[in-house]
């Protein structure tokens, strides 16, 4: 924290979710992050202290003074000394990094844009919720009472969800199933081994989305690794993550990743849900696609740790996230001497399995097939401590909101056994975490019928 003091410890309500909501419908310091693990939610807010990374260079803030470096060969290593130079002791930052940030890490695989790749907030407040407590630390004491107050004030109303929720899901498929089919002919002329190609799904128009509504009805709805709600550098979110891209313990220097590949709706009826488990355990793609992702991030794990320390914790157990289940594993290892954090970030950026295999050729596939730039979807949402900690969750299942435009995107892993259809109707199960609980804002009108 900007301002170590102690820890104020006030009433909240029994359902963490509600209680960050409450926060930050009240508006306190500006920007904002909910980062969920673990149990418990945190919220922090009002900026002290930023960092921004750009294809240009990176800029530090810290209250009137602000400084920018051009990059150099290792940009995260530049952003975890710009960090260590942080005026505070006992620090954590929260922030993003949008997929783009691949194309810094990995040259030549295509466009990093001119909109920033990763951005850093050391907030001014930070609140620990768990069921019926609330713990705050702040550096503003009038921040105090006010939260106290927000967080005793009912939710309120809520607008009523979409329409013809299915209807906009089916949306676009004739672009989606050619992108497939032309990724397959590349995997099958062996230019690659697979590739995740996602689909972005604008939301009309005219709907005023309620963010923090959203995010209240999906998490209650979801079963995330992490979930999330942020308004920060220009980039508003409610995502329900199935799987971190990256997971580091400060203490033990332990690092691991999740990688989650393999996808089977779930329903409703329960034999229907395990009739649909036994077809992925025993399904080839689903199974060739998500030995691939393992072994890929065996890999890039073996450069940064010391290689006996790498193991595979968990292999190809069933998870069930939101709408779908997954094939799910845990790689992990013990961090060589010489790296830290940020470099096993810059080693497992951006996700294995949100880009594909061998992971450049995957990158510059999906900067061909897909129609524009994906932003923060399949980047990360993270937070990062003093003593070496960072926790990255995946940023999918989840709802954007920047310029005007509110939208939400999905994609599939695509081998060369894959089918259009079928990848299509992955992404389809996938949308369906999230655009069922979406909400208007209360006092709008419903959408016009189609």
């Amino acid at each position: 924290m900007p301002a170590p003091g102690p820890v104020h410890t006030v009433e909240s309500p029994e359902d963490p979710a509600e209680a960050a909501v409450r926060l930050a419908r009240a508006g306190l310091g500006g920007e904002y992050v909910v980062y969920e693990r673990a149990g418990v939610w945190h919220y922090a807010c009002g900026p002290a202290a930023t960092v921004t990374l750009d294809a240009e260079g990176i800029t530090a803030r810290c209250g009137n003074r602000s400084v920018t470096r051009p990059l150099g060969a290792a940009p995260l290593k530049q952003v975890a000394d710009a960090l260590a130079q942080l005026p505070y002791r006992d620090w954590r930052v929260y922030g993003w990094a949008a997929f783009e940030l691949a194309h810094l890490l990995h040259p030549g695989t295509g466009d990093t844009g001119r909109d920033p790749l990763l951005h850093l907030m050391l907030p001014a407040t930070e609140v620990a919720l768990t069921p019926g407590t609330a713990r705050i630390r702040t550096a503003d004491p009038e921040h105090l009472p006010l939260m106290a107050k927000a967080l005793a004030i009912p939710t309120g109303a809520v607008g009523d969800g979409l329409t013809d929720v299915e209807e906009l899901l089916g949306s676009g498929a004739g672009p989606y199933q050619h992108a497939v089919a032309r990724t397959v002919a590349d995997i099958r002329a062996g230019l690659l081994q697979k590739a995740v190609l996602s689909r972005p799904l604008p939301l009309p128009a005219h709907t005023a989305l309620d963010l923090t509504a959203t995010y209240l009805a999906g998490r209650r709805a979801n079963t995330p690794a992490r979930s999330f709600l942020l308004d920060l550098g220009g980039w508003r979110a409610a995502g329900f993550s199935p799987e971190t891209v990256l997971e580091v313990e400060g203490g033990t220097r332990r690092v691991s990743t999740q990688p989650l590949a393999g996808t089977r709706a779930l329903d409703p009826r329960p034999e229907e849900t395990a009739r649909l488990r036994a077809d992925l355990l025993g399904d080839p793609k689903e199974i060739h696609e998500h030995a691939l992702s393992v072994r890929l991030a065996v890999d890039e794990l073996t450069g940064i740790c010391h290689p006996s320390t790498v193991v595979v914790e968990e292999f190809m157990t069933v998870r069930e996230r939101g709408s779908v289940q997954h094939l799910a594993s845990r790689a992990a290892g013990r961090l060589a001497d010489d790296q830290g954090p940020w470099d096993a970030f810059a080693a497992l950026f951006p996700a294995i399995t949100a880009t594909g295999c061998p992971k450049p050729e995957a990158l510059r596939t999906i900067g061909r097939y897909e129609s524009e730039p994906r932003g923060l979807y399949a980047g990360a949402a993270f937070t990062a401590d003093a003593d070496g900690s960072l926790d990255a969750a995946l940023v999918l299942r989840t709802v954007f909101q920047r310029d005007g435009r509110s939208w939400m995107r999905a994609g599939a892993g695509v081998m060369g056994q894959s089918t259009p259809e079928r990848e299509w109707e992955e992404t389809c199960e996938k949308l369906r975490s999230v655009a069922p609980y979406l909400r208007r804002s209360p006092g709008t009108a419903p959408e016009e019928p189609r």
